[in-house]
């Protein structure tokens, strides 16, 4: 019997008889692999959906760590530019009581308070890192006290005084400039007549101190008179601006004080630095002899998604269960002060009252975003309109084709998105991963759907030949009427949750792209009626060319306003943003103004302290 090649209902290249019934038996099984011959005889929309998908999920992905990035940056710069007395953890131990003996000089032991520091440092929560190079611990005067000296400068408040510290780790921390760092016997005690010390280079420059010299501070004459002090050597901070030096300025740098109203006096106010075994000294100079630790913490392994844990390790060392366990290791009369809660809840505060600003980007560029990868989607159906329809009017179903556009879009979308997304976490390697990991897979879904699900959408029925779906011809559906109104409700709600400060509330923070979207729509719905009034006077134009172009303009595919959806949600969002930054500036140079006021103002006060 002659064959003659056909193909069957569903589109697959078969044989059939004369009659056209299938010859049994003779039926081809090899048939084309659909992704794989599509690829090779169209790369060129593969190549360029690839791209636009990975550029896509790179962005993506990289906005959720940029921000986390950002705000990182930001929380560790106010921690970095916070005075150092706030950004630190102090723990003291106040002077010993009177009937305390042999124990209180114990206590000052260089070996104790090394023992004591390990334990501080071992109970500090991991979610306060503690900057073990900054931190420092020792004995110290609470109050400072005045020289005998006469040589020593002196201003109209009175001779010079000095507060008494014995820091351990001083030569880690700084340079002999001159003479050697102090020294004292292990056996020191209270009742010692002379101990060495060392001074900065900048209190013995104010202050006129040379190595060799003997400063005299006051002690009771029971307790063998005044205490003289040797200056041993003149030092150098080697970082005068880290917390070990900062925490107490005046180990640093002298500073002046005031005697009290109505008539503040100034008077010299600077540090000796004795040697750790010379503390015990410190109980015979005066009553206000502690032992302090002071423990940096080491911002640049802080992240803003760790913030609120480090508040309430802050909390718990404070006044928690910390708290507690260290007061049972070191002493229960522990003292516990820090600025940290202050410092994290205003960076806090600062973040939050970003957040809405950035949830508006956010919004709107990942909207822009979606509407061009669904306009992508949109483009090629319109472009392979006549195949697809060939193959509904051959018998295949709406599931299938878009199963294979679906097969189709995955071989491009799937390695786009998963390349840009390990090129967002390679650029960006600070960050949380969880918002960039389903942004990227969101950017792969809507890129794998979009073309099958217009394509199904638009061939769910058989449609006769040179049937349009164009702008003028469009009939607007009462589904699409009610979602366009609901639209224009949560526009309104959008809008009005904005302007009466409800800026943190996520409807809020979509408003701009619910005006770009209700824009678009109302332009969409205004669109064809000049082109209904222009085609009659058109048509009595001598010219074709005027009808022609009417003509064309009216036969535009409804898909012909997801350009206009993406500009005008990206121009609204643009908008917004540019006038909160022109917000942002005026009220900071407002705040500049204000503050250039007091400062005129108070111009010549001088601040006063007692004595």
């Amino acid at each position: 019997m002659k064959q003659t090649s056909g193909s069957g209902a569903d589109g697959r290249p078969g044989t059939t008889g004369r009659a056209g019934a299938p010859a049994v038996g003779r039926t081809s099984k090899v048939s084309a692999p659909w992704v794989r011959t599509r690829l090779r005889s169209a790369p060129g929309p593969a190549v360029a959906l690839l791209l636009l998908t990975l550029v896509t999920s790179f962005l993506a992905a990289a906005f959720p760590r940029a921000v986390d990035t950002y705000e990182s940056e930001a929380l560790r710069h106010e921690l970095r530019g916070a005075p150092a007395e706030r950004g630190s953890v102090q723990l003291s131990v106040g002077p010993p009581a009177p009937d305390a003996g042999d124990g209180a000089v114990e206590a000052l032991r260089p070996s104790g308070l090394a023992a004591r520091n390990r334990a501080v440092l071992a109970a500090m929560p991991r979610a306060l890192p503690a900057d073990t190079a900054q931190s420092s611990y020792g004995s110290r005067l609470r109050k400072p006290e005045p020289a005998t000296d006469g040589w020593l400068p002196r201003l109209d408040g009175g001779p010079p005084v000095f507060t008494l510290s014995a820091p351990a780790g001083l030569a880690g921390h700084s340079a002999v400039r001159s003479g050697r760092l102090p020294t004292a016997p292990r056996d020191t005690d209270p009742t010692a007549r002379e101990v060495e010390a060392a001074v900065t280079t900048a209190t013995a420059r104010t202050l006129r101190i040379r190595t060799g010299a003997r400063i005299h501070v006051n002690r009771p004459a029971e307790l063998g008179g005044p205490l003289a002090v040797h200056i041993t050597g003149i030092l150098e901070p080697r970082h005068p601006d880290g917390a070990y030096w900062s925490v107490e300025p005046v180990l640093r740098t002298p500073a002046k004080l005031y005697t009290p109203p109505p008539v503040p006096q100034p008077y010299w106010h600077g540090a000796l630095l004795l040697a750790p075994d010379a503390a015990p000294v410190l109980l015979s100079v005066s009553a206000h002899a502690e032992t302090y630790w002071r423990v940096a913490v080491e911002p640049s392994r802080i992240d803003v998604d760790e913030l609120p844990g480090v508040r309430e390790a802050v909390a718990s060392v404070e006044h928690g269960t910390v708290g507690a366990a260290l007061r049972i290791r070191v002493s229960p009369d522990l003292e516990i002060t820090t600025g940290l809660d202050d410092i994290l809840a205003e960076a806090d505060g600062v973040l939050g009252s970003a957040r809405p600003v950035v949830a508006v980007a956010a919004i709107g560029v990942g909207t822009v975003a979606s509407i061009v990868l669904v306009l992508a989607g949109g483009l090629a159906a319109v472009r392979r309109h006549s195949e697809l329809a060939l193959l509904r009017a051959r018998g295949a179903s709406v599931r299938g084709i878009a199963g294979r556009l679906l097969a189709e879009s995955a071989v491009p979308v799937l390695p786009a998105a998963a390349a840009g997304c390990a090129l967002a976490f390679l650029l960006l390697p600070e960050g949380r991963p969880l918002p960039a990991l389903p942004a990227s897979a969101a950017v792969a879904l809507v890129g794998c759907a979009a073309l099958p699900l217009h394509a199904a959408f638009a061939h769910r029925r058989l449609r006769l030949t040179g049937q349009r779906d164009d702008l003028v011809r469009t009939r607007p559906s009462r589904h699409r009427t009610v979602a366009e109104l609901t639209l224009l409700v949560l526009a309104s709600a959008a809008v009005l949750a904005l302007r009466g400060g409800g800026a943190a509330d996520r409807l809020a923070g979509a408003a701009p792209v619910l005006v770009g979207v209700i824009a678009a729509l109302l332009l969409v719905r205004l669109y064809p009626l000049p082109l209904r009034l222009a085609a009659p006077a058109a048509a009595r134009w001598r010219g074709a060319i005027g009808f022609l172009s009417v003509a064309r303009a009216g036969r535009a595919p409804a898909t012909a306003g997801l350009p206009l959806l993406a500009l005008l949600v990206a121009l609204t969002t643009a908008a917004f943003g540019g006038s909160v930054l022109t917000g942002v500036g005026e009220a900071r140079d407002r705040a500049a103004g204000g503050g250039r006021r007091r400062r005129d103002r108070g111009r010549g006060t001088a601040p006063g302290s007692g004595r």
